[in-house]
């Protein structure tokens, strides 16, 4: 049996990409000798030139050039003869004294620019007798000194800001035995897997549990990156883990760096990065950690420059050029990609007091506003050159998932102010629930792939989520659907709940269909594997904050049972090929979104409400909680991202 040959990420399949370091060539100065002697000639015929050029300019045009403020001026004259009270005409002042000051500016200048012609042939002769070893060092130390003078100003004190008020971010203890008995479970699976990828990866963006080594794929890039250390932070955190926590902070503190040559994924690292960061700042007050997150943020910008204002799917982090996948619908970007940066960069605007990140956000709002949707339902496809939909293809699952997920969360993160986000959220909601939203031979309701006017009955794993999205939007719902959107809620957690009872291994596939007499079972064998998922453990916590029915509770107990005992291995957590399979085959990745979003969603699920409560805090799709941005407050309304 073959591993599919990409395994989708957060929400995302993606095509390998070659980008090794051949990609991105080192030129090397290369002097030979006939070279030097044509840069000397060049280099003395300019000097002359300009030396030159001096004493051929005519009278007038010195004169402008070295007159300035000193050209003949009518000055009044005090007649003193009655009494020096009345103003007896002017005098004409200057004229012999400046022709006089005039030659010896004129000479002072020919000196110098002598002196200056004769210094830079002398430098020119110096450096060309170096040999190239030497010239490189030479240029190679300019270079250094401009990295760190560019450091220095990414350095410079941030703004300082008024933190939200922070409810919340500690304890969460049950007094339930048994529930706190599991969730110290989770915990010790959280330090399972921290500490081998301390052990094995340390500084690799993901781990590889059964190789004992460093992970990475290209939607970091080519570089180390520490991806598992940002995305793991805030539930190291929110454990008490804080010896692991100081871990990560000093590696960031000292290691994380942007100024690599290295294609990322704008969408991933907003999500994970940026996200990650400015919620380990906001739980634990370090400032290194926003300081980190705005240097990130200002090197994604570049992204942004396309004729739209819709950005690339990626962008290299020190050139800043920006590209699509080119898998995506004639180089279109992405509507789960440019659709899920809203709330890190409305954060970045509070934090920094630089609207450019709330504008950018806002900017592509107000183009969508403006388009056309078929059947009420958005495309996943942009095209950031024309601004023209690509292929009509609308999916709540992977491609269109976060987008409907943050046009609600921004309402919440601004407290319920963004009526324009909400609006857009119901409306959507309204389309996908005429359009995509059925109900099987079964009795289970999914929620299927609109595919150019036709219906895909499939739902993959990352649909999952939005059983939980259903039950967060229902309060505030139009019409006062409150009930039928909690209801929905729990009909998509049931079929979700069913995906992985239906399994072998009591894990969910990451797609499965419900066609005849199949439902909620994978039916194509790269649709079988299970790489680690957090979506239905997401919409379990949801439900168990809305309804507080135990049977959540033990469908999470369920899948972090059946984790522990198939996707475990002594050098970490792996992912597995076949959840039908009785001796299933290991994938030998160890997600960061294990540790960012899995495992946090199951330390909840055991912990109390008042673990970041849901009127505080509102989670980003890497499950990195930002604080709700109360904006009517007086230390927010004077911040001009909000004007």
């Amino acid at each position: 049996m073959t591993t599919p040959a990409l395994l989708p990420l957060s929400g995302r399949r993606l095509p390998p990409l070659n980008l090794g370091a051949s990609s991105f060539p080192h030129h090397r100065a290369t002097l030979r000798l006939s070279e030097k002697f044509i840069l000397l000639l060049i280099l003395s015929a300019f000097i002359t030139l300009c030396f030159g050029a001096f004493f051929f300019l005519p009278d007038s045009s010195k004169h402008k050039r070295f007159d300035l403020g000193l050209e003949d001026v009518l000055i009044p004259h005090v007649d003193t003869s009655k009494g020096g009270k009345n103003l007896g005409g002017f005098l004409i002042h200057g004229q012999g004294h400046d022709e006089h000051r005039h030659r010896e500016e004129e000479e002072r200048l020919r000196n110098k620019i002598r002196a200056d012609h004769e210094k830079a042939l002398e430098e020119a002769k110096e450096k060309l007798k170096k040999s190239r070893d030497e010239i490189q060092a030479e240029i190679q130390t300019e270079k250094n000194k401009v990295v760190q003078e560019l450091k220095k100003k990414d350095s410079k004190p941030l703004p300082p800001v008024p933190l939200p008020n922070l409810v919340g971010i500690n304890s969460g203890e049950p007094a339930d035995p048994d529930i706190r008995e599991r969730r110290n479970k989770i915990k010790e699976m959280m330090k399972h897997a921290w500490d081998n990828y301390r052990q094995y990866g340390w500084g690799h963006n993901e781990l590889k549990p059964i190789a004992r080594k460093g992970h990475s794929t290209n939607i970091f890039g080519n570089s180390q990156m520490g991806a598992t250390i940002v995305d793991a932070l805030d539930t190291l955190y929110i454990m008490g883990l804080h010896d692991e926590f100081r871990e990560g902070q000093e590696w960031i503190d000292k290691n994380l760096d942007f100024s690599v040559n290295s294609e990322v994924s704008v969408f991933e690292v907003n999500i994970r990065f940026i996200g990650g960061l400015l919620a380990a700042y906001y739980l634990s007050g370090q400032e290194v950690f926003k300081i980190k997150a705005v240097q990130l943020a200002g090197k994604l910008l570049p992204a942004f420059n396309t004729p739209t204002g819709i950005p690339w799917a990626m962008v290299n982090l020190k050139s800043g050029v920006g590209r699509n996948w080119g898998w995506a619908s004639a180089g279109s970007s992405i509507l789960a990609e440019f659709g899920t940066l809203h709330m890190e960069f409305v954060h970045l605007s509070y934090l920094t007091g630089d609207p450019v990140y709330y504008n950018k956000v806002m900017h592509i709002r107000k183009l969508l506003q403006k388009m056309d949707r078929p059947n009420g339902l958005y495309p996943n496809y942009l095209n950031p050159r024309t601004g023209r939909w690509g292929q009509h293809h609308t999916s709540v699952g992977g491609l269109g998932d976060s987008f409907y997920e943050y046009l609600l969360k921004a309402w919440l993160m601004s407290d319920k102010t963004d009526t324009e986000a909400r609006k857009m959220y119901d409306d959507a909601i309204e389309a996908i629930e005429k359009h995509l939203i059925r109900k099987s031979n079964g009795g289970l309701t999914f929620i299927g792939e609109w595919k150019n006017g036709h219906l895909e009955r499939k739902m993959g794993h990352l649909t999952c989520f939005a059983g939980g999205m259903f039950a967060l939007g229902a309060d505030g719902s139009r019409d006062d659907k409150a009930g039928h959107y909690l209801q929905l809620g729990a009909e998509i957690a049931h079929t979700c709940h069913e995906s992985y009872d239906r399994t072998t291994l009591k894990l969910g596939p990451e797609a499965f269909k419900f066609d005849g007499g199949v439902e909620a079972v994978a039916v194509r064998q790269n649709e079988k594997y299970y790489i680690l998922r957090p979506e239905v453990i997401e919409t379990y916590w949801y439900m168990w904050r809305f309804t507080h029915d135990p049977k959540y509770r033990q469908w999470g107990w369920e899948a972090a049972q059946a984790i522990d005992k198939y996707c475990r291995v002594s050098g970490g957590f792996s992912g597995v090929k076949d959840v039908y399979s009785s001796s299933p085959t290991y994938d030998d990745v160890q997600q960061s979104f294990f540790l960012a979003e899995t495992l946090k969603y199951l330390y909840l699920l055991f912990s109390n409400d008042d673990l970041l409560p849901l009127d505080n805090w509102v989670f980003n799709t890497e499950a990195h909680p930002l604080p709700v941005l109360h904006l009517a407050n007086t230390t927010l309304s004077g911040n001009p991202a909000y004007r």
